[in-house]
């Protein structure tokens, strides 16, 4: 049995409910480099925090000093992250009353905040983008002194990672609602104690999927994960059902068994995730290893993540002997005759490249360069990828 670590998605939500309302506790919390530079940034009031490649930490903390009256705070990162667009939330603090300055370039980090009291009590901002955004503000919004009402304009952009976060908002005992395009959080003073578990990670349960299915015959159990996940990813059950994977729910023990089926393989995947952007990645390569043409779209996110991920995706691929088309939210693998053996995967210090090519040793002998930048999200991974019977030598 594996047991893949907590969600960072729940275990960084968590973590600023946590720091508004200390009497929180947190069971199963993720070991991710991006929850611990979270865990650790939220600690400070003043001063340098560096959350380095964190994304979420950026976003997150960037919301919860900005409403944290008394907070003076630099906040900065890794060379990538100074390259990845924060003006959208930014703005909306700003138009809350927060007091955030750009250090470098407009719309970017590094920023400088001083925490208010912020009074406005709504904000309007456009839906099709990064829901993290979204999750900041809501995040905040009980401690706001009239809470919070977001507008929403247009499609809305992973809508599941706004309904996780309102689910766990509202198990911590927070009032909330989400309805159409509008989302209600009230205010409130202090919460009961109480413990949350935090559920392992489906994003990272999807590369044992990619396992089973380039597999020829295997059967994975993991531990921790229920039915009727919060996690919008655990989409990847019906999603690899179409590629030959059947999830078994343990419901004693709350753990699933994977496994290979004896089924027709489709020769044509098209989907949209636009709700679940961060498992194309594993699609997409499971799909040119199973010799599946797909077409994923609704991945416009996947441009401002670690790496250019649509541009990596083709990029690595066509190493392989893909043939990929990509445009800024749709990506399109054709059908290849074979997998060109040993070819050295880059993975642009994005732990979901290295993750999602992985599963390929089922298939040819490949290399991974920048092993470790799994980090950011499953320190593990390379150990618990053993169990299943793979030779791994890192370098």
């Amino acid at each position: 049995m594996i047991t893949v670590p907590g969600s960072k998605s729940e275990s960084n939500r968590l973590l600023i409910l946590k720091g508004i309302f200390p009497n929180l506790s947190i069971d199963n919390l993720s070991n991710s480099d991006d929850t611990i530079s979270l865990e650790k940034g939220i600690k400070q009031i003043d001063g340098i925090v560096n959350i380095h490649h964190a994304g979420t930490a950026m976003r997150f903390l960037t919301a919860y000093f900005a409403s944290k009256e008394g907070a003076d705070i630099r906040i900065t990162g890794s060379k990538r992250m100074q390259e990845r667009p924060i003006k959208v939330l930014v703005d909306a603090l700003n138009d809350l009353g927060a007091d955030i300055q750009y250090l470098k370039n407009k719309g970017f980090p590094p920023l400088k905040i001083i925490g208010k009291d912020l009074n406005v009590s709504s904000v309007t901002l456009n839906a099709n983008i990064s829901s993290q955004y979204v999750s900041a503000l809501m995040l905040i919004a009980p401690s706001l002194k009239n809470g919070l009402t977001i507008n929403l304009e247009g499609e809305i952009t992973s809508v599941p990672y706004i309904k996780m976060t309102l689910n766990l908002m509202q198990k911590a005992g927070i009032s909330g609602s989400f309805n159409a395009n509008k989302i209600h959080i009230t205010p409130i003073n202090s919460i009961d104690s109480s413990v949350l578990n935090i559920e392992s990670d489906w994003s990272s349960a999807s590369y044992y999927y990619s396992i089973i299915a380039l597999s020829s015959k295997l059967e994975v159990t993991l531990n921790n994960y229920t039915k009727n996940s919060i996690q919008g990813d655990s989409k990847i059950i019906s999603i690899f059902e179409k590629l030959g994977v059947e999830t078994i729910f343990n419901e004693q023990n709350n753990s699933i068994c994977l496994r290979k089926v004896k089924t027709e393989i489709i020769d044509h995947l098209s989907l949209n995730l636009n709700d679940t952007p961060d498992i194309a990645q594993t699609i997409a390569v499971t799909c040119f290893g199973l010799g599946i043409h797909c077409k994923l779209e609704g991945l416009r996110t996947l441009k401002i993540k670690e790496t250019d991920r649509l541009l990596a995706l083709k990029t690595e691929l066509e190493k392989l002997g893909a043939t990929v088309i990509i445009t800024d939210q749709t990506l399109e693998v054709f059908r290849s005759k074979e997998i060109i053996e040993n070819i050295t995967i880059e993975t642009y210090q994005d732990h979901r490249m290295a993750m999602a090519f992985a599963p390929l040793v089922f298939k040819v002998p490949i290399n991974i360069l920048d092993p470790n930048v799994v980090t950011k999200s499953y320190a593990t991974f390379w150990e618990d990828l053993v169990k299943t019977g793979v030779e791994v030598e890192l370098k």
